[in-house]
């Protein structure tokens, strides 16, 4: 990618990131956490990667994403919001009594959301069999599919992986959200789901492990994924919980809490400033 690219993949990604703020804050609750560690993927896939078009949400031939970890929807709402898909004005709704953005993702409410997703491990079965969909129709669009660590301490997780080799699914591509945390604390003290890439090989998977923060890796590890012919791919993103807001980075706290009024204007300070340092203002 050139630099001018870069630039606006981080711009958008710290945009992204303030809308996380905005809607956490504005629901007193949700899970900023692990929106926030999957900012940049969620930048980089609906403002570079995928095939889809705001103005025709249900593209027939349009890529698909199934966010698998649902309750990191403020994450996936902010994307959206940004990308044009609905106003950015609706973001503080999130989780309010008639709203539309409500804290896991609702295909039939949310323009761009393709699966309902909310139960953690599901999703990426639905991923699955959209992917087989295509390949029975002769359609060329891709599917992705993006996990939570703690999220593949379920078992229908490989039930899904399994699926996904079996039918030799390289049109699908999973990613693992790997922060390291999950809603009780360490993912290697809850349930370890380590080694994640062997298990993901052993799966019939082709592996790449990234920095989930550098959109170089994010963008080579994706062109690699579209030239493997015959098995499904994971990219692990190695991350940070809570990632561009200085007290929620590293800290299981804020997997699932909004932030008050005093901690609001110290992450939008904090993001307002990396932004205009990016724009260079």
């Amino acid at each position: 990618m050139t630099s001018n690219e870069l630039k606006e993949l981080q711009i958008n990604a710290c945009k992204v990131r303030m809308g996380v703020i905005e809607s956490t804050h504005g629901a007193k609750s949700g899970h900023p956490g692990g929106s926030l560690s999957a900012a940049d993927l969620f930048t980089y896939l609906y403002f570079k990667e995928m095939n889809i078009d705001p103005a025709n949400p249900k593209m027939e031939d349009r890529d698909r994403f199934v966010l698998s970890k649902g309750h990191t929807a403020p994450g996936l709402y902010s994307t959206l919001a940004l990308r044009g898909f609905f106003p950015t004005e609706e973001l503080p709704n999130l989780r309010h009594i008639g709203s539309f953005l409500q804290g896991h993702p609702n295909m039939n409410t949310v323009p761009g959301v393709d699966m309902s997703t909310g139960s953690l491990g599901q999703g990426i079965s639905c991923a699955a069999g959209m992917a087989l969909g295509a390949k029975h129709q002769g359609k060329n669009y891709r599917v992705y599919s993006l996990l939570g660590d703690g999220e593949i301490q379920e078992g229908q997780v490989w039930e899904a992986c399994m699926f996904a080799s079996h039918y030799k699914l390289d049109n699908l591509c999973i990613f693992v959200d790997n922060n390291g945390l999950q809603i009780d604390g360490n993912v290697a003290d809850v349930m370890s789901p380590y080694p994640i890439f062997d298990k993901l090989t052993a799966f019939g998977f082709h592996v790449e492990t990234i920095d989930g923060h550098s959109f170089e890796q994010i963008e080579s590890a994706l062109n690699n994924a579209r030239s493997i012919k015959g098995k499904p791919c994971a990219i692990i993103m190695n991350t940070i919980k809570g990632k561009g807001v200085s007290f929620m980075e590293h800290q299981v706290g804020w997997h699932g809490k909004g932030p008050n009024d005093e901690e609001y204007a110290q992450a939008m300070n904090e993001l307002k400033a990396a932004l205009a340092g990016l724009e260079g203002k």
